[in-house]
């Protein structure tokens, strides 16, 4: 009995260490700003969808709030450097299915975040890659795939630095 209650102690203790200690940002970062990203696609929305997903993922894992540039303790700044929509994965052989190939989306941006209380990069990766893939006609749900690939990549990069 008293095992069970000296491996519970050891186990929860190891639960609030993890939950309290390690990743993260600094303690002072509270409020973030996350500014469109610069597009040097032609394709717009993939600036967008990365910039709300990123939003999302930066108050939802880190807890932070967002806030205007001006105020905020962290900026997020960045610019999709590449985005290929089309290129070829595979194709079906079998006229009885409806997929006759998977396309391939190919993204790359470049990320920063700079801490404004001491004006210190807080995190910056030049040239994260990612990739998604997708039935012909869908090339959406590959968008989808890489922007969450490359928000946590991001996100992990962060986390890494603290």
């Amino acid at each position: 009995m008293r095992r069970f209650g000296a491996l519970s102690l050891i186990l929860l203790t190891g639960c609030l260490y993890s939950l309290s200690g390690g990743g993260g940002l600094p303690r002072h970062i509270r409020t973030v700003a996350v500014i469109p990203f610069e597009n040097e696609t032609a394709n717009a929305e993939v600036s967008s969808e990365l910039h709300l997903d990123l939003r999302k993922a930066l108050t939802d894992r880190f807890g932070l709030r967002e806030a205007p540039e001006g105020r905020a303790n962290a900026v997020v700044t960045g610019t999709v450097k590449r985005y290929e929509p089309d290129v070829p994965v595979g194709f079906s052989a079998d006229p009885s299915r409806s997929t006759t190939a998977r396309r391939r989306v190919q993204l790359i941006v470049d990320v920063r975040i700079v801490d404004q209380t001491t004006g210190r990069t807080l995190f910056e990766r030049a040239g994260i890659q990612a990739e998604g893939e997708y039935a012909e006609r869908a090339e959406a749900a590959g968008r989808k795939q890489a922007i969450e690939r490359i928000v946590n990549d991001i996100i992990e990069g962060a986390q890494s630095q603290w």
